[in-house]
């Protein structure tokens, strides 16, 4: 049986948690950019950055290999191999003098960037 690539796999456990602040900004960003209803907040990391690793967060279609998640009132994908990565990690919106935007709070990254988008694990 084939896997219906716009019912990606439920778990029991979400692997993140997104603050009222990101969720805010999370549901400005889907308005201002005119994301349909069908696209889902992917999380994800990939190679790359000046620590080795770089998050990604976007708006994104289902896919066959993603596992699905809500998080407070947001639809999340990530994929399987991923959750190794950021399983426990926090999202929050800075908005201090020195940083403005997303944040990454991270407890399996063993060192971060200055600008914190990439870390090491």
């Amino acid at each position: 049986m084939s896997a219906d690539v716009h019912s990606p796999t439920k778990t029991k456990t979400t692997p993140i948690t997104i603050t009222p602040s990101a969720m805010e900004q999370l549901g400005r960003l889907r308005k201002d950019l005119g994301v349909a209803g069908d696209h889902f907040l992917r999380i994800g990391v990939r190679g790359g950055g000046c620590s080795g690793f770089e998050y990604q967060l976007g708006f994104d279609l289902p896919q066959e290999d993603d596992q699905k998640f809500m998080v407070g009132s947001e639809q999340v994908l990530m994929k399987a191999g991923h959750a190794l990565y950021l399983l426990g990690m926090e999202i929050d919106w800075a908005t201090d003098l020195n940083n403005r935007g997303f944040t990454f709070n991270n407890p399996n990254a063993k060192d971060t960037c200055g600008c914190g988008t990439s870390f090491s694990a």
